[in-house]
């Protein structure tokens, strides 16, 4: 009898474990944890936009310094990132999954320089592949409905060889799209 109990609780042990590594909210958190580490700035030619022609950004420009660094904290249950550190406007998102033993949804908390701290849930439809990871805010909570300025989406694009980074903070005030935040980063 017991040879029976251990055996249906190997099988059942077996297909959770297969039912949690085949969600698309763990393949993305999986990818946000190849993010750990620092990245500096691309060359100002790679650049795209304003976010690095003024302003703290601009000043880590063609230097080695950490422009952004990822970390994976709580046992594994959450990966830091800290953007513009140790400046002026760095702020920090936080990532993880709702349930991190049966993990069906990737969300985020950005703690942003504009004083909120907009809540953001993965979009699967955008991160179709397995080297994009985007999140948008949530529309069950207020600052997501609201008319304040803040974060409304991120996205991670990882190149092919883990060494190239493109993240986008898309940008809402008064309830509309407002402009696109893009920063290219070099794994240093």
């Amino acid at each position: 009898m017991n040879i029976i109990k251990n055996i249906i609780t190997l099988i059942l042990a077996l297909f959770l474990v297969s039912a949690w590594a085949a969600s698309p909210a763990v393949d993305n958190y999986n990818t946000m944890k190849m993010l750990k580490g620092d990245w500096k700035l691309a060359p100002a030619n790679k650049q795209e936009g304003g976010a690095t022609k003024k302003g703290p950004a601009s000043k880590l420009l063609g230097t080695n310094k950490t422009a952004m660094s990822f970390k994976v904290i709580g046992k594994g249950s959450t990966v830091q990132e800290n953007l513009l550190p140790g400046t002026g406007k760095e702020m920090a998102t936080m990532y993880h999954c709702d349930k991190f033993k049966n993990c069906t949804q990737l969300q985020a908390k950005h703690y942003c320089a504009k004083k909120n701290q907009p809540e953001l849930l993965l979009d699967a439809a955008a991160s179709s592949d397995d080297r994009t990871i985007s999140l948008i805010c949530d529309k069950r909570t207020p600052l997501c409905n609201s008319n304040e300025g803040h974060v409304h989406g991120i996205t991670h694009k990882l190149s092919k060889d883990n060494n190239h980074l493109t993240t986008t903070y898309a940008i809402f005030k008064g309830g509309k799209f407002k402009k696109n935040t893009i920063y290219h980063f070099v794994r240093k």
